[in-house]
C-alpha cells in the first residue's frame, strides 16, 4: 500500500519538475525530460525523476510505520 500512496506522490513530483524544467525547451541532461503530447494536450514527463521519486517516498514511507 506504501508504494502505491509513493508513487502518486512520486507523479506530482515529476510532473512539476519535468513542467517547470521542460517548459524552458531544455531535457536536464540525466532527467531525460520530454514533452508529450495527448490528444492536443501537452506535457512533460521523466522517468528517471518518476523512478527516483517513488523509491525516495517508499523508503520515507516505510521508515514512518
Amino acid at each position: 500500500m506504501e508504494l502505491l500512496k509513493a508513487m502518486g506522490l512520486s507523479a506530482l513530483l515529476t510532473g512539476c519538475v519535468a513542467l517547470v524544467i521542460g517548459s524552458q525547451g531544455t531535457s536536464a541532461g540525466s532527467l531525460a525530460i520530454y514533452a508529450i503530447s495527448f490528444e492536443g494536450f501537452r506535457f512533460f514527463w521523466s522517468w528517471p525523476v518518476f523512478i527516483c521519486g517513488s523509491g525516495l517516498g517508499w523508503g520515507i514511507m516505510l521508515l514512518q510505520r
